[in-house]
Order: structure tokens, then C-alpha cells, then sequence
């Protein structure tokens, strides 16, 4: 579901109209509209502010329900935590090569890349 669509559908629950978030929330009613209707991202900050217009966590505008999801098993690192990328040495070095064989690569090469990875991760997942 696009947020545009999950915050109308938000709001129309909460029965609040346009005029109500722009009051709360100091947004003006034609981005309101824009933001709903698919033409504009909200950045995370304005995201914040609605949510806190219809009296919401924030995660109810990225999921259904009551509760966030459960978070899923990550594997674990030597000390009990999770381990995330980037915690350990070997990752900080892998994105070091990484950076210094990108900045070596023409901008058309660059370009070409950013294409790439936009189509494998899909239209869905691409902010436009």
C-alpha cells in the first residue's frame, strides 16, 4: 500500500477531514491532498506531524494492526546481540573498497549502476 493511500485511509477512519489535518498540524490543505493522491513523498518529518494530527504512533502509518510486526530471528553476534551490517571489520572494509572502486568508475558507468540496482529492487521499493 502507498502511504498516500494509508494516510486517507487513516484519516477517513479517525473521521477527520483534509481541513482538520491542516489545523492540526500547520500543513497546508492542498499538500494534504497531493500527499494522499499519490503526487508528492512526504518526508519523515511531516509523516510525524500527521501522525501525531490523528493521535497515532507512528508505525500504524507503515503497518496494519495494533502492533508493529514481530521483528524477524537475526543471527546473533559474540556478545548476544543481534549483529546488523556494518558492525563488524570486515564490513567496514568491504565498504571501503567499495567507495574507493565507485569513485574510480566514470559517471556514465555510475549512472548505469544506480539504473541497475533501481530495476532489481523494483518499482515498489523506488521513491520517485
Amino acid at each position: 500500500m502507498l502511504i498516500g493511500e494509508r494516510l486517507r485511509e487513516l484519516r477517513e477512519q479517525r473521521e477527520l477531514s483534509q481541513g482538520d489535518i491542516e489545523k492540526r498540524t500547520g500543513l497546508l490543505r492542498c499538500y494534504i491532498s497531493r500527499v494522499e493522491n499519490g503526487h508528492t513523498v512526504p518526508a519523515i518529518e511531516t509523516l510525524e506531524k500527521m501522525a501525531r494530527a490523528m493521535e497515532l504512533p507512528l508505525y500504524r502509518l507503515f503497518y496494519e494492526g495494533e502492533r508493529p510486526p514481530e521483528l524477524p530471528d537475526l543471527p546473533k553476534s559474540k556478545n548476544g546481540r543481534h549483529a546488523e551490517w556494518g558492525e563488524s571489520a570486515k564490513d567496514a572494509k568491504f565498504l571501503r573498497q567499495f567507495r574507493r572502486l565507485l569513485a574510480r568508475t566514470s559517471e556514465s558507468d555510475q549512472k548505469l549502476l544506480m539504473h541497475m540496482a533501481r530495476q532489481m529492487a523494483g518499482p515498489e521499493r523506488v521513491n520517485r
